[in-house]
């Protein structure tokens, strides 16, 4: 049963490069990852708007509950057995830092990506999931 869905932007290497982890990992098959990009997202998600998600992390909850941003990085790594990686980011003093952190790197992605991988955008990222 899908427990997270993520909505995530198949163009950017840098996000493809975090589902593929996070979906080799998902033993499970306990989150559902979803291209905002892909045909037929807004006939699929209508609740979803792909220009803010764009902008910021969505997922979705099994209870239909939206959560954004490191909400759901924490929640897609728990998910997955992880928790003590990603613990830190609900500390009281860690949080506010860690989401100013993660806002900046959303709205310079596509730099980082140019800086970390070569690339700005990826012309055909895909997330294979293996063992299915």
């Amino acid at each position: 049963m899908t427990e997270l869905t993520i909505f995530y932007d198949g163009g950017c290497p840098l996000c493809v490069s975090e589902m593929k982890h996070l979906s080799r990992l998902d033993k499970d098959q306990k989150i559902s990852l979803q291209d905002i990009l892909a045909e037929g997202f807004a006939d699929r998600f209508p609740y979803v708007d792909p220009v803010r998600a764009d902008l910021i992390l969505h997922g979705q909850l099994a209870n239909g509950e939206m959560i954004y941003a490191l909400d759901v990085t924490y929640e897609a790594w728990a998910l997955v057995g992880k928790r003590h990686w990603v613990a830190p980011l609900r500390w009281p003093v860690i949080k506010p830092v860690s989401h100013w952190v993660y806002l900046f790197f959303a709205k310079h992605r596509s730099r980082i990506s140019k800086l970390l991988t070569g690339s700005v955008r990826c012309e055909v990222c895909e997330i294979k999931r293996e063992n299915r």
